[in-house]
């Protein structure tokens, strides 16, 4: 079967479960439209994937979402004005592998996303003295978002002696410390191995559900996460379409400027392949644009 894009979902969330909306959004930056005429809802506990062709601005509506880079049309975060209500999103940028001779303990890294803002070095010890209760609480959330992510047979060993994906792993529970309604992960599957793609798309799943956050993914390739999600977004041509990852549409009902033809697949055990997804052009004006 070939398609260009998923077809468009089939139920939109409840007002009090929308954790994104954005209704005609356009991104421009460095004074050049990015994407136009994007329509997207999230809710609370959904998992959703952004991809599209190198260039189509994939990053820049996760920018857009934090208030990071400047849009057009509407567009609601968490109930307020992208940027916002940032401290209720967490957020795991694309990164490459940590120096293996990094000495600091994965849990030190964790914990970085409780008071990696605040100034100075800690003095170690001093937070259980002057404030035993809080510093008790906190030991309590790092055990159990380490517990969550399945990292807690490594998180005592330097970052830099853990495999890709447990160095990922250690990163989401960073990202998810402060109990965030919104998740942001941006190409956390690059440079893992295929069992490593496929623990974490499981494991970002399970926290979807378990705990109701919303999950935006940015993702080169679908297929580790495609059995995963609930719903995709497909930039390309400087437009979008959204669906389920589960139908397509035909490439004469998806709009010109969005045309990016691949194939939808089967293996033999009945799982969705998707095969094709070209890079963007030489030339092509979205080009550089991530």
């Amino acid at each position: 079967m070939t398609a260009t894009v998923p077809a468009p979902h089939a139920t939109t969330p409840v007002a009090d479960d929308v954790a994104i909306r954005i209704r005609d959004g356009s991104a421009v930056l460095e004074g050049r439209t990015v994407w136009s005429h994007v329509n997207l809802d999230v809710a609370a506990g959904e998992f959703v994937s952004v991809l599209g062709p190198n260039g189509s601005g994939k990053t820049t509506l996760l920018n857009v979402i934090l208030g990071l880079t400047p849009a057009r049309g509407k567009i609601v975060v968490l109930g307020a004005a992208p940027g916002r209500r940032n401290r209720r999103i967490g957020y795991v940028p694309q990164r490459r592998a940590f120096s293996a001779g990094l000495r600091i303990r994965g849990v030190d890294v964790v914990a970085m996303g409780l008071d990696g803002a605040r100034w100075g070095t800690p003095i170690p010890g001093l937070s259980r003295i002057l404030w035993p209760r809080r510093f008790a609480e906190r030991q309590d959330r790092l055990e159990e978002v380490i517990t969550l992510v399945g990292a807690a047979g490594y998180a005592e060993r330097p970052i830099g002696e853990c495999s890709g994906g447990e160095q990922q792993r250690l990163l989401i529970a960073q990202a998810l410390i402060r109990r965030p309604k919104l998740l942001l992960l941006d190409e956390p599957l690059e440079s893992l191995d295929m069992p490593s793609q496929a623990g974490i798309s499981a494991l970002v799943r399970d926290i979807c559900r378990r705990e109701r956050v919303a999950v935006v993914l940015v993702a080169h390739d679908v297929n580790p996460i495609l059995p995963y999600l609930d719903r995709v977004l497909y930039l390309a041509g400087g437009g979008a379409v959204s669906g389920t990852p589960r139908r397509s549409s035909p490439t004469s009902s998806s709009p010109p400027s969005t045309a990016s033809p691949v194939d939808v697949l089967r293996d033999w055990f009945g799982r969705l392949v998707v095969v094709g997804q070209p890079d963007v052009p030489a030339g092509h004006p979205s080009e550089g644009s991530r």
